[in-house]
């Protein structure tokens, strides 16, 4: 039926487009991550636009696409604790999520670099 319908070349790419996963933000329950951010106190620090103490969530979000880095990256610094340097020049150890469920931690971080 599809070969009637369309070209071999569109229907090759219309079963390789099918293949691919969703992408990140269709996956993402930003209600959900956003709920967990303001829990643990993420916005006390960060905003989804404008720097405060730490980076805005678009600020890293594109920092972490500009060095190819990925979620797992994401997960390692909010699970990890280590040191940050502020824009203020000052450190500090960074806050970290108090939640040790790995699909609660993927969410929040593909919600931080959807954005």
């Amino acid at each position: 039926m599809i070969q009637r319908l369309c070209s071999p070349s569109l229907a090759i790419i219309f079963a390789a487009a099918m293949s691919l996963p969703l992408t990140a933000t269709a996956q993402v329950d930003a209600a959900a991550a956003e709920k967990i951010f303001k829990e643990n106190d993420c916005h006390k620090c960060h905003h989804e636009t404008k720097a405060k103490k730490g980076p805005s969530l678009k600020k890293t979000a594109a920092k972490y696409r500009e060095k190819k880095l990925d979620e797992k990256e994401a997960i390692k610094h909010m699970t990890s604790g280590k040191k940050v340097k502020l824009d203020d020049g000052t450190e500090e150890d960074h806050k970290v999520l108090d939640t040790k469920d790995p699909k609660v931690l993927s969410n929040v971080a593909k919600w931080i670099l959807s954005h």
